[in-house]
């Protein structure tokens, strides 16, 4: 047969970049374009080629007069779309990203361009931003209660690339505050991109939008759009119409036209990090888009984190944050009190409730002013396991060493404690670190406590909020609502009064980001709370002397900050280190670490067994490649790409062998164990 095709009169090679998850293949290949595609064939548009026999997508990246292929080079098979998807900005942006985290470039491509759908490119982006209007002017005033808040605003306003770190000031309505800068950018001419944790953050800040501009004027990015919506407001912003864009972790990578700033709350929230390879946390995004492409960037929270605290040290941001008389204005009471045995046996009808008595005397008062009442406890349901009642040793079953808990009953009986693990019961527990035979619950869910509660209130409405039946709004009124931490409903005005239970399960768990998690979980409740000029109160059942009640005491959530980055600092975590784990096979790690080219600087360490509660992605067959395995590769801070090139060098040596050993690599993981 013939071939009949007509090369393109100029540039006739197309340089693409084959979409195909695969390290050994994440390089450019060279094809051939024909004078029909040569209109449409435009660096970043999406195209279809012959790849291995098969057909397969691809990005093109540039067109060029020359080839170093020394073969004869294959057509293009067609130009999906014409409309360029992959535009200058979004390519640095994967570039720097995929250094970073040692990956491919088309698993960053999946999260920042989604799917396309034909029948959205036929959708109107012609319609500019400013023909819907402002509903109202922006009140930019709630910034002025931050120390250098005004002038950092104006530096936003007038296109300088200010970065700050801010804390919330408690009782601040953050979705308002973050609405009028982010209109009022967009008003002037620029862009503005506010990434948040979940879709009752998006709802929130949504509501404060609308009443500044109109419905059409805010484009939503989130994980509940269907395939031709997404891709209609991906268009949108692509084409400079939607300029005024919120979302979930994937809007990071939104090409915002002329961003001017960026904003993301809540940035130690497990949700801003894809759980798919690379990793990648939605603040790295935006600090990266933030230095490649000068736009302004806030990184707020009612706590700080030490990624956070870390870049303020290093002067790359500032610190944003009120000043204290401000904050012990608006802040409520707090105050602690020791969760003991002692003190419950004291007070009988503490026990009767969980509560020691200043807890119960504030629910009492709060509900006597017809008030609502929050109280958080760390899990839903109902009492999921057990510990010594004298050291709060985790209860260990004698045989196999599982968690000892209480069987579901319907029957108000008390029921033998019993390994979750094996089924043994055991009626004569003895703790195995003290001997002591007492038991008592770890944690407490939202279901006993709201039971035990009712019976302590006879007479008062009690809701729960967490698990898959979250309650988003509550009336004012004489209310108790248990909650799960950020299941919280919101309350017309505020709670005048909030109860932090069972906070022990919390500071108690084995994990780096333990107190950071307790404190933002806690101050998230708390700013729920009116302030103590107006009777609000928050009681912590904890030990007073442990810093992070202190920090929650005091409001005082930049040292807490900065005392965990010096932590980190003094056992080598991050964010004071680049450190990747590497897990999987033993054998596989074996491998990988034998070909992976590390950094002189670069320290081993393991392997170990994999942490409890972390797992591999898919089904891993332990009795084919044995426990699962972690190794830990740390190096100091300097170059934050160099590690991330080394292990991305490491995996293409690795897929080149066809090395199918079951591996994962993370940088600068959120959950190291």
């Amino acid at each position: 047969m013939v071939n009949t095709r007509v090369p393109a009169p100029e540039v006739s090679v197309a340089r693409v970049l084959p979409l195909l998850g695969l390290p050994h293949l994440d390089r450019l290949f060279d094809y051939r374009v024909t004078a029909d595609q040569h209109a449409d064939a435009q660096p970043g548009v999406r195209v279809r080629i012959r790849f291995g026999g098969r057909l397969v997508d691809a990005i093109l990246i540039e067109r060029t007069s020359h080839t170093d292929h020394k073969g004869e080079l294959a057509w293009l098979d067609r130009v999906i779309s014409p409309v360029v998807v992959y535009p200058e900005q979004t390519s640095r942006l994967i570039e720097a990203l995929t250094d970073r985290y040692g990956g491919v470039r088309s698993d960053l491509i999946r999260s920042a361009i989604p799917n396309r759908h034909a029948g959205a490119e036929d959708s109107d982006t012609a319609t500019s931003w400013e023909d819907l209007g402002v509903a109202s002017e922006p009140d930019l005033s709630s910034w002025s209660a931050y120390q250098f808040g005004q002038s950092f605003v104006d530096a936003v306003l007038a296109g300088t690339t200010a970065r700050a770190a801010w804390q919330i000031a408690p009782g601040d309505d953050w979705a308002l505050a973050v609405a009028s800068l982010a209109v009022k950018v967009v008003c002037d001419g620029g862009g503005a991109l506010v990434v948040v944790p979940d879709q009752r953050d998006v709802d929130k800040l949504e509501a404060a939008l609308r009443t500044l501009v109109a419905a059409k004027q805010v484009t939503v990015l989130n994980a509940g759009l269907g395939p031709q919506a997404r891709y209609r407001r991906f268009l949108s912003v692509l084409s400079g119409q939607g300029r005024l864009v919120v979302g979930t972790r994937s809007a990071a990578f939104a090409p915002v036209a002329d961003l001017k700033l960026a904003v993301i709350l809540g940035d130690g929230d497990d949700n801003l990090v894809d759980p798919r390879a690379p990793y990648v946390h939605a603040r790295e995004v935006l600090t990266t888009r933030s230095a490649t492409e000068g736009c302004s960037l806030i990184i707020g929270g009612h706590t700080r984190t030490a990624e956070a605290q870390l870049l303020v040290e290093s002067g790359w941001a500032h610190d944003l944050v009120a000043p204290r008389d401000t904050i012990r204005t608006r802040m409520p009471r707090i105050q602690a009190v020791g969760d003991s045995d002692y003190a419950l046996e004291r007070d009988p009808l503490a026990r009767s409730a969980r509560l020691p008595g200043v807890a119960f005397k504030a629910v009492r008062d709060t509900l006597a002013r017809n008030e609502p009442v929050l109280i958080q406890v760390p899990r839903k349901g109902y009492v999921p396991t057990l510990a010594c009642g004298n050291c709060r040793t985790p209860a260990r079953c004698r045989h196999c060493n599982g968690p000892v808990g209480l069987p579901a009953s319907d029957q108000n009986q008390a029921g033998v404690p019993t390994c979750r693990w094996c089924g043994r019961p055991d009626s004569r527990f003895r703790c195995q670190a003290c001997g002591s035979p007492k038991l008592r619950a770890v944690v407490l869910g939202t279901e006993r406590t709201a039971e035990e509660l009712g019976r302590a209130f006879p007479s008062t409405r009690i809701i729960t909020s967490g698990g898959n039946r979250v309650v988003d709004q509550v009336d004012h009124g004489p209310v108790i609502v248990v909650s799960t931490p950020g299941a919280e409903p919101v309350v017309q005005g505020a709670y005048g009064a909030c109860l932090l239970l069972d906070t022990w399960a919390l500071m108690g768990r084995q994990d780096l980001r333990a107190t950071e998690d307790t404190l933002q979980k806690w101050a998230a409740a708390a700013t729920l709370v009116r302030s103590h000029l107006h009777g609000g109160q928050v009681v912590v059942v904890a030990d007073p002397s442990f810093p992070v009640v202190q920090s929650l005491i005091r409001w005082d959530m930049v040292s807490a900050a900065s005392a965990e980055l010096a932590g980190r600092r003094e056992v080598g975590f991050p964010p004071s280190v680049h450190m990747a784990a590497i897990d999987g096979a033993a054998a596989a790690l074996d491998t990988f670490l034998e070909s992976a080219k590390l950094p002189a600087n670069a320290e081993v360490l393991g392997p170990v067994d994999l942490p409890p509660g972390i797992t591999l992605p898919g089904e891993y067959d332990e009795n084919r490649f044995g426990p699962p395995q972690r190794m830990l590769i740390r190096t100091p801070l300097g170059p934050r790409s160099e590690l991330g090139r080394a292990l991305r060098a490491a995996q293409v040596a690795r897929a080149a062998r066809k090395n199918d050993l079951p591996l994962r690599v993370q940088m600068d993981p959120v959950h190291i164990g």
